[in-house]
């Protein structure tokens, strides 16, 4: 019944209701979303570093942690000296470099990843199958829709452009095996992974013996500080950076993110405090004789103070489920259209939903709302009841 009374008195103006409605709904919105980018960069983040379960990576000394076109030269001693300390369970060899794709007088720049398929952490098969021989690969969605190649297509890959000679110095021709998502490159950027071996003797005659980086997972129990220091001491030509650390140093940066995200989810509360405050401030002085003759029948106080209240709850709960459903179709937009940022790994979503950030965002709303119409409950509630009726006559 008082809820039913609320929104007949919200409804006698239904165009400045509406318009409060949307507000809260966009403050709702707002809220939620930056709840979603404090927690979900963070999230994704962690998620992406320790998905394959490599808990060190292993760098050229001197290089950025992700630089895949590095160069950590005598691979081959390298890896049988890291198979050799105990510790160490798994390893993953991965070799960057830029290949072509040859059509006739055209080719097509891409980027190369030699990797061991059945070891490997960089993509997600996402169609077909992996690159099992020397002849296969697996590329992003980019590469497919540039070549114009599909599943099962034949290309030729070439590398080392002589311009005076104006040929290539190798060329192999692969079947595309599959299709996979690359998790640490940008999405727009074109890139196809093949075995190890096969990418190493198109570099140089005879084939090279380096690789970019090695992806190392412990034996379960082991110490992983102690066997990245071990592994520094016996290779001190890398840096081996412990998943855990990057993880934090991420973090860490990512801590500004936070900090903006609760500064704007707090200007959001703010607006949607103002905009119920104000509202059922106006309503309640354009019904002050209302409520006086209320008083006047025997209405208690408390029946009055609540009955306001209720007015900016109803706008509170209305704006913010609408909020909410505005919250998610916004994000969603929002990931989208970063997933394809320059420079972004296409794995990241900004954007995480958490149903737990969802139920915090409608609560903290509801808070505000009850906040919101404290006041005006209360002025609604002590109008003296001689006074204003006489005000009210005379006018």
């Amino acid at each position: 019944m008082r809820l039913a009374l609320a929104w007949s008195s919200l409804f006698r103006h239904p165009v400045r209701t509406a318009l409060a409605v949307l507000g809260v709904a966009v403050s709702a919105a707002m809220l939620l979303d930056m709840v979603m980018l404090a927690s979900g960069m963070q999230v994704s983040f962690r998620a992406l570093l320790m998905r394959q379960g490599f808990e060190i990576r292993l760098t050229p000394k001197g290089t950025l942690p992700f630089d895949t076109e590095a160069r950590i030269a005598r691979a081959a001693s390298a890896e049988s000296s890291l198979r050799a300390m105990p510790g160490v369970r798994e390893i993953s060899p991965v070799l960057g470099t830029t290949l072509h794709v040859v059509r006739g007088e055209a080719s097509e720049a891409c980027f190369a990843l030699g990797i061991r398929p059945a070891v490997q952490g960089d993509y997600e098969l996402e169609q077909g199958r992996d690159a099992e021989g020397d002849d296969q690969l697996v590329a992003n969605t980019t590469f497919l829709a540039r070549t114009g190649a599909v599943v099962g297509d034949t290309l030729e890959l070439a590398a080392g452009y002589d311009a005076q000679l104006r040929t290539w110095t190798a060329r192999r021709r692969v079947i595309v095996a599959g299709r996979g998502r690359f998790l640490y490159l940008a999405a727009d950027q074109a890139a196809v992974a093949l075995p190890l071996g096969a990418l190493q003797a198109m570099l140089a005659p005879g084939g090279v013996d380096e690789v970019s980086l090695f992806m190392v997972k412990t034996v379960p129990g082991r110490d992983v500080e102690g066997l990245r220091a071990g592994i520094e001491r016996v290779l001190p030509r890398v840096t081996a950076i412990a998943t855990a650390d990057a993880v934090r140093s991420v973090e860490e940066r990512l801590s500004y993110f936070r900090q903006l995200a609760f500064i704007l989810g707090t200007v959001s509360l703010i607006v949607g405090f103002l905009l119920v405050s104000t509202l059922v401030t106006v309503s309640v002085q354009e019904r002050v004789g209302e409520m006086a003759v209320m008083r006047a029948l025997g209405i208690s106080r408390p029946h009055i103070a609540q009955q306001v209240m209720l007015e900016g709850l109803a706008i509170s709960v209305v704006g913010a489920v609408l909020g909410l459903a505005l919250g998610l179709l916004t994000a969603e937009y929002l990931n989208g259209i970063l997933r394809t940022f320059p420079g972004l790994p296409a794995a990241i979503d900004f954007f995480v939903f958490e149903p737990r950030a969802a139920w915090q965002s409608f609560g903290l709303l509801i808070v505000t709302a009850v906040l919101a119409g404290a006041f005006p409950a209360w002025r609604a509630a002590s109008l003296p009841i001689a006074t204003t009726l006489r005000t009210e006559a005379v006018s």
